[in-house]
């Protein structure tokens, strides 16, 4: 069971906008969750036309836990060859999206240097053999954001390469230069951001303590959906979801409740309650 190798010092005086990414139900992969609580993330399939020779397929893309192996080992031989599009990536802590075109990333356009990108997961339990059990949805990493690179529409090159450049969004552009569409990428600071090593599940008691939806109000878990749908529906977008900044709102205890239900199963994140501070 792998930990983080040092304390990851959290604000809550802060804003948080929250992403869900990876295979999902539409997708003819899954991401596996272990027993243990660890877990690996299986990006997306890239689009086919995007292919390009600097896009790994899943069976060139390291697994997490075990560098040896690679995220072939939990799809199909029809699909270890496929391409995906990697994002967001922990290694150099950076994530693209489309702000401009996606209706879903909209929200994103906000999100700026001090906020938090959470990102959001469906996985489901893996023995080490094989998937079984019902999918959940977990928290799999954050970034605080450093730097944005916004509206690209040229191809990045010095500084901006090296911060943003192992980003799918870029590699993409590498070969097709119509695909520098305008689209954003976020770096997170190293020293505060996190590929979690324990999947951080999101239930509904963590969403009726910390998230509301659109409107401001709480999350309407009526019948006729499943739990997992509903959060699903609710996660669809990226959007703000937390603003901690004012210490007198009811964001600020919401931020506190969402951060100790991080740090309650993630070793390493240390919640600075600086939520009195004038």
């Amino acid at each position: 069971m792998t930990h983080p190798s040092a304390q990851i010092p959290v604000n809550l005086r802060s804003r948080i906008f929250l992403v869900n990414v990876g295979a999902n139900a539409s997708h003819p992969v899954r991401s596996p969750i272990f027993d243990d609580g660890t877990f690996e993330l299986l990006p997306i399939p890239e689009e086919r036309d995007r292919w390009a020779p600097t896009i790994p397929a899943y069976a060139r893309i390291p697994c997490w836990n075990d560098p040896s192996e690679s995220l072939g080992l939990y799809v199909s031989d029809r699909h270890r060859g496929t391409l995906v599009h990697n994002d967001p990536e922990f290694r150099t802590f950076t994530y693209g999206d489309n702000p401009n075109r996606s209706p879903r990333a909209g929200g994103l356009r906000g999100c700026r240097p001090g906020d938090y990108l959470f990102f959001l997961a469906r996985l489901t339990p893996h023995d080490g053999s094989r998937f079984h059990g019902a999918p959940g949805f977990s928290l799999v990493g954050f970034f605080q954001v450093d730097d944005v690179l916004r509206d690209v529409t040229t191809y990045p090159h010095g500084e901006s390469f090296a911060t943003f450049g192992a980003n799918a969004h870029i590699r993409r552009a590498t070969y097709h230069r119509d695909a520098l569409d305008a689209f954003w990428v976020w770096h997170g600071d190293p020293g505060r951001s996190l590929r979690l090593p324990l999947a951080v599940p999101v239930t509904r008691e963590i969403c009726d303590l910390s998230l509301r939806d659109a409107k401001g109000g709480p999350w309407n878990w009526g019948p006729g959906r499943s739990e997992l749908q509903w959060i699903g529906s609710y996660t669809r977008a990226a959007r703000l979801v937390i603003d901690g900044r004012d210490s007198d709102s009811d964001d600020c205890s919401r931020a506190l409740a969402w951060w100790n239900h991080v740090a309650s199963i993630v070793p390493g994140v240390v919640v600075e309650d600086n939520t009195r501070q004038n």
